[in-house]
């Protein structure tokens, strides 16, 4: 067995594996950024090697260094995790160079395995069907729409290189495809630094089901069952269980027995997955299953076949690259129960799913029976905009599929977490769907689903616990805050019935009205009903300094936040202005299109802000002439952070100016 193993990847799949060393008496070594010195997965290696800057790509990336840092602390192996090094042929040949075990596949197999249109040509050769599609030159511009038109739309755009979605796009019809190839082009030389293109016929509503194998690297593969993973947005998995419901048994057989020959024909080593479409037959007979491509890595979806096998895959991943066989035979593999796993991650889905980033003040993900979490953080922990914006896995196991959805279900409704804008109600959503329970499930349902999936529920007596916590001084609260509520004038916001403010709830204006009268506290709509403000004992957390200031509420139980914003209020004749663009995530500016002077239109382009592998373009909210440009191309920003500041413009007929977001109302100090 291997004695010292370098984990080359941070969060909870470092952690993950840090705990299977552990069990097995592997001395474990971490690597860390400068965003994660004292991150978990730091905490629980026996050394730890600081290998850069937070910039994947000037630490997690840097292969010489992370091999430096095996060297240096004495590691005889090195486990890549998934992401990141996990599929670069480059530095599994550098490892073996450097004389490092690399728990994978060698660089040779990645390199047949890891281009869709090669990997596409070898289980072609091993007798695995494939999409229909095109696998020639994709500079040839004139070649591509020939074999476009021959394949016929809507077809699939795919970057040969990489995966999770990036260098994919959809065309529905010859006059997009020159559009659609340059998009995807661009995106795959940032993501993957190659733009070659391969094509595709669309396969209409799949399921996406892939297969766990292991091989030995001597010829001997297994299997360890399928897992569906149809239930994605943006061509990434969200949701993923195991076995994939409804499969018939021949169904399974001749999957199973697919995957195996391919990884076989390559004589494979450690663990892999080999990704299918399955699509269903017009006329009611047998679904017919597609290859698309194969993983070779561990899957961040792994947990849910360790749960029905009963397996440590990371175990077996280690005992195959210290030199051992398959640890059993595949009739010794064994299928029980049933397992879900739902992805958290800090983002929004109410804004399609924009990732987010800050402190997590709160972190509570509810344990139980059948339930297991995998996470690489804390409560206290910061979401950086540096990497994957993944907080948590929520796996959970039971003896049929329906109780397995209904612990994950419970779990996620038991579970608070307070910071970032996270998908947990997203994803109690879909635990809960009808289509997601009978099994009528395909890679299109989310976006089909998406306004259901992701509306705001009724939480009203949420949002009052939130704006009376809030706006009450005598909670100790208000004093943090800019405009009335904040105010020692001895003015009480809501003393009055139904005085109005505007506030931001999940992001989106609300106009809500407020009292403080005989009745106690009470919030309503304008026009609606009202209703008590019990704010007392109501888990809060105030984050940030004003004119940034926000409050989350999570209601007991239910995995819902209400975030409660104040970028403008209204009092008699106040007016806030809507002077100051600030950042709304941390990031990096990677455009400033207006200068100092400049006359610029309401919702012209001012500012672009590149943060977790998404660009925030940023627009002028009215007419006006530029005042300052407080930010510089390449500089790191925080949330809330000024970036371009508008000249104030008069209000009122009074030749007044309203000052920039964040300045007091008229009455208060």
């Amino acid at each position: 067995m291997i004695e010292s193993l370098l984990i080359a990847n941070r969060g909870e799949i470092a952690v993950r594996i840090a705990r299977t060393c552990k069990a097995l008496g592997v001395r474990v070594v971490a690597v860390v950024s400068d965003a994660d010195r004292h991150a978990l997965h730091a905490e629980l290696a026996d050394a730890v090697a600081h290998i850069g800057p937070a910039e994947a790509s000037a630490s997690y990336l840097d292969g010489a260094a992370i091999i430096r840092a095996a060297r240096e602390h004495g590691a005889e192996a090195v486990h890549p995790g998934y992401g990141f090094l996990s599929e670069n042929a480059e530095f599994a040949d550098a490892c073996a160079a450097a004389g490092l075990v690399f728990v994978g596949p060698d660089g040779a197999t990645m390199r047949r395995l890891g281009f869709k249109d090669e990997a596409k040509a070898l289980a072609e050769a091993a007798g695995v069907p494939t999409v229909p599609g095109w696998r020639g030159d994709s500079t040839d511009a004139a070649a591509m729409a020939r074999a476009a038109k021959k394949i016929g739309f809507p077809l699939m755009v795919k970057a040969v290189a990489g995966g999770g979605g990036r260098g994919m796009r959809l065309v529905r019809e010859a006059g997009e495809l020159a559009g659609e190839v340059a998009s995807a082009r661009r995106e795959a030389e940032g993501a993957f630094g190659d733009g070659r293109l391969m094509l595709e016929r669309l396969v209409v509503s799949p399921r996406h089901i892939e297969v766990q194998v292991f091989g030995d690297g001597r010829g001997n593969v297994v299997h360890l069952f399928e897992r569906d993973c149809s239930l994605q947005r943006r061509h990434q998995k969200v949701i993923e269980e195991a076995p994939a419901p409804g499969l018939s048994p021949a169904m399974r057989a001749a999957m199973t027995d697919a995957a195996v020959r391919l990884a076989a024909s390559v004589s494979y080593r450690g663990a892999g997955t080999v990704e299918f479409l399955l699509e269903e037959d017009a006329e009611g007979g047998e679904p017919r299953f597609y290859f698309i491509e194969m993983n070779t890595r561990l899957q961040v979806e792994h947990p849910v076949t360790e749960l029905v096998t009963g397996l440590d895959l990371v175990e077996w991943q280690l005992r195959i690259a210290s030199g051992e066989g398959l640890p059993l035979a595949q009739q010794d593999i064994r299928l029980c129960g049933h397992a879900v796993e739902a992805r958290i991650y800090a983002e929004d889905p109410a804004r399609d799913f924009a990732p987010q980033s800050g402190p997590l003040h709160r972190f509570e993900l509810a344990e139980g029976e059948g339930i297991r979490i995998d996470t690489g953080v804390r409560a206290g922990d910061e979401i950086t905009p540096y990497y994957d914006p993944m907080i948590a896995k929520l796996i959970a196991g039971g003896g049929d599929r329906r109780e397995a959805f209904g612990r994950l279900a419970s779990a996620l409704a038991a579970s608070e977490i307070l910071g970032p804008r996270a998908n947990a109600r997203f994803l109690l959503a879909l635990a809960r769907n009808a289509d997601v329970l009978e099994a009528r499930l395909d890679t299109g349902l989310i976006a089909r689903q998406l306004v259901a999936l992701t509306a705001a529920p009724d939480r009203m007596e949420g949002i009052a616990a939130g704006v009376s916590a809030l706006l009450a001084p005598r909670r100790g609260l208000a004093r943090c805050l800019a405009g009335p509520w904040g105010a020692s004038d001895g003015y009480v916001p809501g003393a009055n019935a139904g005085v109005p403010y505007t506030f931001s709830v999940d992001g989106k204006p609300m106009r809500l009205e407020v009292t403080s009268g005989g009745e106690g506290e009470r919030v309503r709509e304008e026009g609606g009903a009202w209703v008590p403000a019990r704010g007392d004992g109501v888990p809060v957390v105030l984050l940030g300094q004003p004119p940034h200031t926000a409050l989350t509420y999570a209601g007991a139980g239910v995995p819902v936040q209400v975030e409660v914003a104040f970028p403008r209020w209204e009092r008699g004749d106040a007016h806030a202005g809507g002077d100051n663009i600030t950042a709304p995530i941390n990031g990096r500016v990677v455009s400033i299109a207006v200068e100092v002077g400049a006359t610029v239109a309401k919702g012209a382009t001012v500012a672009v802000v590149e943060a977790m592998k998404m660009e925030h373009v940023l627009v002028s909210p009215r007419d006006g002439r530029i005042a300052s440009v407080a930010a510089a191309v390449g500089d790191q920003v925080g949330t809330g952070q000024l970036l371009v500041a508008l000249a104030p413009q008069a209000v009122g007929g009074r030749g007044e100016a309203a000052g920039a977001a964040g300045a007091q109302p008229e009455g208060a100090e």
